[in-house]
């Protein structure tokens, strides 16, 4: 109990984690096109106002709101207002326009009578309701020169739509950080393989490269390293020569005899942090620096290295992007779905379903088996139940902390 009381808890490393990162990675420009999934270097600055003018936000038809007020009024039909084509004159006493959603309201005119509520007969419109403004304002959206999207924005669908809206073509985004991952371990063999008794096929090399993905990385896999300093020392090597702003290794990280990625990584030159964490799964982990390029050595099993990459991985990444939202809390609370023991002197992360309860509110129950070397458990998952340090026992129905995985 005493070692594990000094380990260095789950947030002290996050904190070191991103407090290594000085300054967000470069940028370089691309067409608004490219940009999905892509981070802001630089504001969107609106370059013309939306609507351009005043729209009709209905089909219908424009009109002066008190000149349907009497009773059996009628008003004078005068043209067409559509998106694109505007009315060009202005609207006179008694007249009225058909007018088409988005199109521009005709000077004049300040309502919108619905073409349910009208009723037209030889060129002359009576109002079987009162108009209703119906009017998207000039500016309403963005006005020319205002900053539309901020640096650090990460782009999804609609905040591509957004540059697009503000006739943008061109987006300055930070540069893909490029992720070298080594796989370490004799006992690793690429999917396909013909594998020997004693063998398993690599996985961690694939979750993590997702992971990079998703932060909006590149990652580049290096392949399987065996359990051979020389070998480790190479794999280093090529990271290094791949200008690798992080090297991201796999297993090796633990105090083995055959765990020799530490010393490989000492033998190489690197900076230490920190190494081992006060967290399950995945206790064994490195953080350091080597030359221009930060380490992060996850463990080798693969619910632990999905973990720790999802902890630690997909913030840094989003910190060296610029980021500022890289360090926010992204748990919620809900319900617990059955009873748990006392925790221990690790903050506990076990794979959990989700579902509703008969009140609609969302129940976390956890998986029966939570060895960190099974996936399927994983996969079946929806969240991972956070535990603290110590926490004490509950019972089913109490609050609980979860960070979703997926969404139902």
């Amino acid at each position: 109990m005493a070692g594990e009381k000094a380990l260095l808890s789950v947030d002290a490393a996050l904190v070191k984690i991103l407090a290594s990162v000085s300054a967000p990675v470069g940028s370089e420009d691309l067409p608004l096109a490219d940009a999905l999934g892509r981070t802001l270097a630089a504001d969107v600055v609106a370059r013309r106002t939306q609507p351009p003018v005043d729209v009709s936000a209905m089909d219908g038809y424009a009109v002066r709101a008190a000149e349907l007020a009497a009773p059996g009024a009628r008003l004078k039909l005068v043209g067409e207002s559509a998106a694109g084509k505007g009315f060009d004159a202005a609207l006179h006493a008694n007249e009225c326009v058909r007018i088409f959603t988005g199109a521009p309201v005709p000077t004049g005119a300040d309502a919108i009578l619905l073409q349910e509520d009208a009723v037209v007969e030889d060129g002359w419109l009576a109002a079987k309701a009162p108009p209703g403004p119906h009017i998207r304002t000039k500016g309403l959206d963005f006005i020319e020169g205002e900053t539309a999207l901020s640096a650090g924005t990460r782009f999804g669908p609609v905040e591509l739509a957004l540059a697009a809206s503000t006739n943008t073509a061109t987006v300055r985004v930070r540069r893909r950080p490029r992720v070298a991952i080594i796989a370490s371990g004799d006992e690793l063999a690429p999917p396909g393989s013909e594998l020997g008794p004693a063998q398993i096929v690599s996985t961690n090399n694939f979750t993590t490269a997702a992971l990079v993905t998703e932060a909006g990385g590149a990652p580049i896999d290096l392949g399987i390293f065996r359990d051979d300093l020389a070998d480790l020392q190479r794999a280093l090597g090529l990271a290094r020569q791949a200008k690798a702003d992080v090297i991201l290794t796999l297993g090796g990280a633990s105090v083995g005899e055959r765990d020799l990625l530490r010393p490989a990584l000492e033998k190489e030159g690197m900076t230490l942090d920190f190494w081992r964490i006060a967290m399950r799964p995945g206790k064994p982990l490195i953080f350091g620096s080597l030359g221009d390029a930060l380490v992060l050595g996850l463990p080798g099993n693969p619910v632990a290295a999905f973990v720790c990459g999802l902890l630690f991985l997909k913030p840094l990444l989003r910190a060296m992007q610029g980021d500022p939202d890289a360090d926010a809390d992204r748990t919620e609370i809900v319900l617990l779905g059955s009873k748990l023991p006392a925790n221990k002197a690790r903050r506990d992360y076990l794979r959990a379903r989700l579902n509703w309860n008969a009140e609609g509110q969302i129940v976390a129950t956890p998986q029966p088996l939570q060895d960190s070397s099974l996936l399927t458990e994983l996969v079946r998952s929806q969240a991972l139940i956070v535990r603290e340090i110590g926490e004490a026992a509950a019972e089913a129905g109490e609050p609980c902390r979860i960070l979703r995985l997926r969404e139902l």
